[in-house]
């Protein structure tokens, strides 16, 4: 009882301005907070959260993102705490305002420079045979020669060993187990070796 009164007299203390912040501050903060929990728990790509950001995230035509849901929690939660602060150092309303819509603002645009070049780090995976050309591998199904015939080979390819159709352009057939290097990639997704 002694606290709901405390808290009641710390309320009617504030004034109408201040107490806009405190609700913003308060709303924005535990919406935010909430927001990072379920993405640290991956709860945001279960489908149970209805998070447009998931929705703009897997196209690839898009690429600079400003106005998403995390962007207007961060702006808000910034907005909201930058305003109490000036607000407590003494402040005017009108500088407190503009200080913290800049604030805001700024940290909308450092989130969407983080998602963007976090974006740029990831890969698709799918596996391009011109990073095979110069590399050595191993005949795994004999390659017969001058072009007889298509064989496999084991090789190292972007960070994992690979099974690919091959091709010789040498006189003799290339038996299982023989060292060979990558010539070239050709067009049919085969791969042009010779013994190495």
């Amino acid at each position: 009882m002694y606290l709901l009164l405390d808290v009641d007299a710390w309320w009617a203390a504030h004034a109408p301005f201040e107490k806009i912040y405190w609700v913003v501050t308060i709303i924005f903060t535990l919406l935010f907070l909430l927001q990072m929990g379920i993405t640290l728990l991956g709860g945001e790509h279960d489908g149970s959260v209805g998070d447009a950001d998931d929705a703009v995230s897997g196209d690839d035509g898009i690429g600079f993102q400003f106005f998403t849901l995390k962007n207007m929690l961060a702006f808000f939660t910034i907005l909201g705490w930058t305003g109490l602060a000036c607000i407590n150092s003494g402040m005017g309303n009108l500088g407190t305002l503009v200080i913290s819509v800049i604030a805001g603002l700024a940290m909308m645009v450092i989130m969407s420079l983080l998602f963007y070049y976090t974006s740029k780090l990831s890969h698709s995976g799918t596996m391009n045979l011109q990073n095979a050309v110069g590399q050595t591998g191993e005949v795994y199904l004999t390659i017969p020669g001058r072009r007889s015939g298509t064989g496999k080979v084991h090789i190292r390819i972007q960070g994992g060993i690979r099974e690919l159709d091959a091709l010789t352009d040498d006189l003799a057939d290339l038996p299982s187990h023989s060292r060979i290097r990558v010539q070239q990639s050709l067009n049919d997704g085969l791969l042009l070796v010779t013994k190495s």
